[in-house]
């Protein structure tokens, strides 16, 4: 996955700019994004404090790999299946 060139601090940090009234084309042409990716932050971090996001990206990245770990348990399980139907 790719990793955002903003941290969750400037990304909050511009989310409040926003709630103080900056418009949304205004505040994209500064940090230099789109206005899409303004609202995909509303509707991630939007009402977040910098410590929930920062528990966030901890909680994506462990379910990321658990994730991993269970596919590879499902392949070696889908391989030994494979092997024992052979034998038989």
């Amino acid at each position: 996955m790719k990793r955002s060139r903003f941290t969750e601090e400037q990304i909050i940090g511009v989310l409040k700019e926003h709630e103080a009234g900056a418009k949304t084309g205004d505040l994209a042409r500064k940090h230099g994004v789109s206005e899409a990716t303004l609202y995909n932050w509303k509707a991630k971090y939007g009402g977040m404090d910098v410590s929930e996001a920062k528990r966030l990206r901890q909680l994506e990245d462990e379910n990321a790999k658990l994730k991993k770990l269970l596919a590879e348990q499902m392949l070696d399980a889908a391989a030994l299946r494979e092997l024992l139907a052979k034998k038989w």
